[in-house]
């Protein structure tokens, strides 16, 4: 008989269902993670023969793939804390198996949001180097000018505490005299608003409505659908977004 298919600990947790490959590495390095008995370290290498614990609790083994997009209302918060009243959580654990958020919405911010238990397809969406397409409608506090838009588009840089970010170029397209499209490559934590920020603008709506091929159309706010097979299809299809 073959030998058990072997993946590094936070692919197996990925791969498992549990959450993303990223927010699985944060659980090995917070010491939460055992194997077999012994800590979990990032060079372990596991398969379904090992027993993997996190938080006290026995990893379940992956189930049937699950995609769904979801229409996420201001006010929903997309952290997993069951004490929050406001958290992601409490959606997610009225679905029939577990499925995690493929990168988040800040809680002011509305739209398309993917949720899924493969966490293989997590990790493409999210990596930085897949350049997959993000696309958002904003709207501000006033009246845009053409430099402020070229200035977004060429990427500016901001500072957070002792961190420096810089957004890549990208596409912004002009909607009305407050509102424009933008179609980021990558992901900063609260990117479009501190890009904003830094050329003057305050952003009083925020909305999603695009990653790579999924459209969020006319799905009501707060409302759930899986994905069709044509949009799966796509989805799954190789990193053909990788810059060289």
């Amino acid at each position: 008989m073959s030998a058990k298919l072997q993946h590094r600990l936070a692919k197996y947790i990925a791969i498992c269902g549990h959450c993303s490959r990223r927010a699985a590495e944060r659980l090995i390095t917070q010491g939460r993670v055992s194997v077999n008995g012994a800590v979990g370290k990032h060079t372990d290498t596991v398969s379904s023969d090992d027993v993997v614990i996190i938080d006290q609790l026995a990893l379940a083994q992956a189930s049937t793939l699950l995609y769904l997009v979801y229409h996420k209302p201001v006010g929903v918060d997309c952290n997993n804390r069951p004490e929050d009243p406001s958290s992601l959580y409490h959606l997610l654990r009225t679905l029939p198996q577990r499925v995690f958020a493929v990168g988040r919405l800040d809680k002011d911010s509305s739209g398309l949001l993917l949720l899924t238990n493969d966490g293989a397809l997590c990790q493409q969406l999210m990596h930085p180097s897949f350049y997959h397409e993000k696309a958002y409608q904003v709207q501000t506090d006033q009246p845009i000018t053409a430099m402020q838009l070229e200035q977004l588009a060429s990427g500016v840089s901001w500072r957070l505490g002792t961190t420096q970010y810089q957004s890549r170029p990208c596409k912004v397209v002009p909607l009305t005299e407050t509102s424009f499209d933008i179609t980021l490559t990558q992901g900063l934590h609260r990117q479009i608003r501190y890009m904003c920020k830094t050329v003057g603008l305050k952003v009083i709506k925020l909305q999603r409505y695009r990653i790579h091929n999924l459209l969020l159309g006319d799905l009501a706010e707060g409302e759930l659908r899986r994905l069709s097979d044509d949009e799966l299809t796509a989805l799954l299809a190789p990193g053909d977004n990788i810059k060289p």
